[in-house]
């Protein structure tokens, strides 16, 4: 089997880098979104972009799935209400306070919902680099969470990670196969204010430390 032919490769050029980083820069979690639907087709759109993120042995094992149910929805904002009460509940009381006033989900407003899953026992690439870091898989699935948010941001569209579920329970509620790991829970609109600083940095929760913080050398 002949490989296919490269295409050209694109010229970047400094104007184009430029506008990437502000591109990450402007890239945040966003908890606070207008209701207005987006366009027919934009989140089938950004999924088909994530598809382009690199997976391990080209195994692609992510699964989107779309959370339209108001049902379901509604379950998984029991399972956040559920599970953000539990982790107040283990602040300390120095810090229960301010968590207590962060919003940490935009699950309310959000017009879409996105579940990512991971599907680690997927044949697809033969298992190639997984059988002695199966988390590889999993670490696809992320990346292609990441060129999902990035995308949306370029349109000037939210992305929200909501961390704060019970796995298992979120699976159940959507009716996903078993063996299907959640790995992120997405709540994508239109933003209601735009800013290029972390939330929790805005409300002194946490500040991003310099990347030199980050960097071991051996």
């Amino acid at each position: 089997m002949n490989p296919m032919p490269p295409h050209a490769a694109p010229e970047f050029d400094d104007a184009f880098r430029t506008r990437l980083h502000d591109l990450f820069g402007w890239r945040r979690d966003i908890r606070h979104f207008r209701t207005d639907a987006l366009p027919d087709g934009t989140i089938e759109r950004l999924i088909g972009i994530a598809c382009l993120a690199p997976s391990v042995g080209l195994s692609q094992p992510w699964r989107f799935v779309i959370v339209d149910d108001p049902a379901r929805r509604q379950a998984v904002l029991d399972n956040f209400t559920t599970c953000n009460a539990e982790a107040l509940g283990a602040c300390s009381d120095e810090r229960a306070s301010r968590y207590a006033s962060l919003k940490l989900a935009g699950l309310r407003e959000a017009p879409c919902h996105l579940a990512v899953f991971c599907e680690r026992a997927t044949e697809v690439g033969h298992g190639l680099g997984r059988r002695t870091m199966p988390e590889m898989a999993d670490y696809s699935v992320v990346a292609a969470i990441s060129t999902l948010w990035l995308a949306a941001r370029a349109e000037g569209i939210g992305v929200g990670w909501v961390s704060i579920l019970d796995p298992a329970v979120v699976a159940l509620s959507l009716g996903v196969p078993r063996d299907w790991r959640l790995i992120g829970y997405l709540c994508i609109g239109y933003p209601r204010a735009e800013d290029d600083r972390p939330e929790l940095e805005r409300v002194g929760w946490e500040r991003r430390q310099p990347p030199g913080d980050h960097i071991v050398r051996r």
